[in-house]
């Protein structure tokens, strides 16, 4: 096992840290000189802002939630004595006094001898609320991206049969959906369906068809999804 270097931990940091801000993060501990380091997001879990703190063991354990500090503690001098690897799921107070439920997972850290010199790894926060305002987040962009999808395949229809590029079709969605008073995604959604539905029977539809499905696209969009 390697020794990793300051660089590699913050970039995996930053990684993790992309895709939940303050739900995951890293640690390491020295054993010799029972020194720690937070990452950003360990930090803010404690309820710091980033390079307001300096962590000791003695400020971990007040940390922990009463009923599991004896559990960390003990697990704490069992590492520092066999320095293996370990996991742990247990509560963190904050400094506002709001209780986190965390995993962390520690691996042995080594040097470049690979001597075990200390554990690293990451804090998990998955505190119900803080799973419920993830699962929250990524339902939302899960929204949003979907509704960028059926833009980009109007927009697409669009620049085929008007000759135009991506600029000009979504300033003609833009249009249209300001004019008619319908939301753009429901406005895409629904020129799709209605070029698609166009039958061909061997020959290419007039122009005009795709000019009229485009100008009354909005009169055919469900009255609840109106604005």
């Amino acid at each position: 096992m390697q020794r990793h270097s300051p660089e590699h931990d913050r970039e995996v940091g930053d990684a993790l840290a992309a895709g939940a801000p303050q739900r995951v993060g890293c640690f390491r501990y020295f054993f010799d000189d029972d020194r720690w380091e937070w990452s950003d997001q360990v930090q803010r879990m404690h309820g710091y802002e980033p390079g307001t703190v300096k962590p000791t063991t003695r400020l971990v354990l007040a940390h922990k939630h009463p009923d599991d500090y004896r559990q960390i503690a003990d697990t704490l001098a069992l590492i520092r004595q066999t320095r293996q690897a370990f996991s742990s799921r247990h509560r963190i107070c904050d400094v506002h006094g709001n209780v986190h439920h965390i995993v962390v997972v520690g691996e042995e850290l080594r040097d470049d001898q690979a001597r075990v010199i200390g554990t690293q790894g990451f804090y998990i926060d998955v505190t119900p609320a803080e799973l419920a305002r993830q699962d929250h987040l990524a339902a939302e962009l899960a929204t949003i991206a979907e509704a960028r999808a059926e833009i980009e395949q109007a927009k697409g229809m669009l620049m085929v049969i008007y000759r135009m590029s991506a600029e000009a079709a979504f300033e003609l969605l833009r249009w249209r959906s300001q004019q008619a008073n319908v939301k753009l995604r429901d406005l895409a959604r629904q020129i799709t369906a209605d070029f698609a539905d166009v039958h061909h029977d061997g020959q290419i539809p007039l122009q005009m068809t795709y000019d009229h499905l485009l100008m009354t696209a909005h009169q055919r969009i469900p009255a609840e999804r109106r604005q």
